[in-house]
């Protein structure tokens, strides 16, 4: 791996982690993750599987440690990984489609309704819900509008990333 899509994907992850940290839990210590927005951006730019391992693992890491619901860790960590390989799956059926704005926003709907299912479940079966609160209310009032919070983000950031890497030859092609 180059080591200017090691840095790139570093950013990604740095950038990442503030928004990551920056934003409070709301629900029993839940709150949008917007570290997967970044960890898309990264997959969508750098769609090989070393790059997406790195990723899912880096993402799950710091995911873990700067999370606000309680026993996050184990969650994140086999969450991000999973659903980093999902979603490079899923990007390389869509060829094409996938690199458009409009394919990357579907993509980050459907990725971050997969991390948030899968964040949930290795919740409720390993370390339990906080506050007994139900799989289906956290899944509504966190995954859903999480969700849509990183689809409406993709929807300016992959553009203008993807045109910056374009331009400067960065971007790998699927």
């Amino acid at each position: 791996m180059k080591a200017k899509v090691l840095v790139s994907l570093a950013l990604f992850v740095g950038i990442g982690a503030v928004l990551h940290s920056a934003i409070p839990g709301f629900f029993f210590g839940m709150k949008p993750d917007m570290m997967l927005l970044m960890m898309f951006l990264g997959i969508l730019l750098f769609p090989d599987k070393k790059s997406v391992g790195l990723l899912g693992m880096a993402t799950g890491i710091i995911s873990g440690i700067t999370t606000s619901f309680p026993g996050g860790l184990l969650p994140n960590l086999l969450d991000k990984p999973t659903t980093a390989f999902i979603f490079l799956a899923l990007l390389l059926m869509m060829k094409k489609y996938g690199q458009t704005t409009k394919g990357a926003a579907v993509l980050t709907a459907i990725g971050t309704i997969v991390s948030g299912t899968i964040f949930l479940t290795v919740a409720l079966l390993v370390v339990g819900l906080p506050g007994g609160a139900a799989f289906s209310s956290l899944f509504v009032t966190v995954v859903l509008p999480t969700a849509l919070i990183n689809t409406l983000a993709i929807l300016f950031v992959y553009p203008l990333v993807s045109s910056i890497f374009k331009r400067t030859n960065m971007a790998a092609q699927p």
